[in-house]
């Protein structure tokens, strides 16, 4: 019976973009196109917060029932929660970046408090445990994760994609690695997020906003640090699995950083939103994402799971074909280099 739970979950989230749509409209609460812009008409924004009502709801339930435990779900809910409303502020109006930061510091430390920070690595055949460092890592990486999400939801669907490709990856780990206790709160992501979906779905009816790219991002960088206190490999399946959008959004932003850029400010530098352009669609780049994530990145992550292949050169063999990619649609570079490229 709880296939009817989730569906549940999803119906709600999909019920709930609907309203929050109706909203959008009556309050002109629209994305105006612009020169960042990867779309050409106005379109209502704040669809996520319904992926946010949804999994916050439902998530107690799970904890109620002893199918997750009580200490993850606070740290999911509270700090998903907090980053969710720091981006709706947000999208309403304008929070300064050194508050949003704070803000999102603030939420990663509430996380690592509750799940009890990072737990001991395996790299190269070597368990490390970092103490305190390890903690000031994983306080970024959460940081870095939910703020590439955002950096990362600029075409039709593909935070979407990204994020049920990522965690249906993850559940068949789960399930075939001996796992299973681990995949219903993937599992409700999946659900709330495939609602969100309905109406997102290239071409878009809606957008996601910062308050649902923010709290879907800290919530997979909590799932994947979970995961490592069951098995110090499973953090590298997380990694894996979210390649494209770990690798695209770090090296635009390296790119940047190197050649002198305001990187606080928005852009439409990243591989992808110069793929979108290149092929005049979202919907091949969106789809596109969808099938490396399934058909390259999860056969790597299963390797890790199942066959003990190594987290780190697991990493860099999952990666090498990205930066091929990153490179091919000149991610991080000014699109006015893009054309002159393109003239030549």
């Amino acid at each position: 019976m709880l296939w009817i739970y989730f569906l549940v979950a999803g119906l709600l989230s999909t019920v709930l973009v609907a309203v929050l749509r109706h909203y959008a409209l009556a309050n002109s609460l629209m994305d105006m196109p612009n020169a960042r812009s990867s779309h050409s008409a106005p379109t209502p924004r704040g669809g996520g917060v319904a992926i946010v009502i949804s999994f916050c709801i439902f998530l107690p339930f799970l904890a109620f029932f002893e199918l997750v435990t009580w200490p993850f779900t606070i740290s999911l809910l509270g700090a998903g929660v907090g980053i969710a409303v720091l981006g709706f502020l947000d999208d309403h109006g304008h929070v300064a970046a050194r508050w949003r930061l704070l803000g999102h510091f603030f939420g990663a430390c509430w996380a690592l408090y509750w799940i009890n920070g990072l737990p001991a690595i395996f790299v190269f055949g070597k368990e490390f445990y970092l103490g305190w460092f390890g903690n000031i890592f994983a306080t970024l990486y959460l940081v870095w994760m939910l703020n590439l999400y955002n950096f990362m939801d600029g075409i039709d669907g593909l935070a979407s994609i990204e994020a049920l490709t990522t965690c249906l990856g993850a559940m068949l780990v789960y399930y075939f690695s001996g796992f299973e206790a681990l995949i219903w709160a993937p599992l409700l992501l999946v659900a709330t997020v495939a609602g969100f979906l309905f109406w997102n779905f290239p071409q878009a009816k809606i957008f996601m906003g910062d308050a649902g790219s923010g709290f879907i991002g800290i919530v997979l960088g909590i799932l994947s640090l979970q995961a490592a206190w069951a098995s110090p490999s499973l953090i590298w399946c997380w990694i894996i699995l979210l390649g494209v959008f770990i690798f695209d959004a770090t090296f635009t932003l390296l790119r940047r950083l190197a050649r002198g850029d305001r990187v606080y400010e928005a852009h439409r530098s990243h591989g992808y939103q110069f793929a979108a352009r290149l092929y005049g669609k979202h919907f091949p780049v969106t789809l596109c994402i969808g099938l490396i994530n399934i058909c390259w990145l999860l056969p790597i992550a299963l390797c890790v799971a199942l066959y003990g292949l190594d987290g780190p050169l697991a990493v860099l063999l999952a990666y090498s074909p990205l930066l091929f990619l990153a490179v091919k649609f000149h991610a991080g570079e000014l699109e006015g280099v893009k054309k002159q490229h393109r003239v030549k």
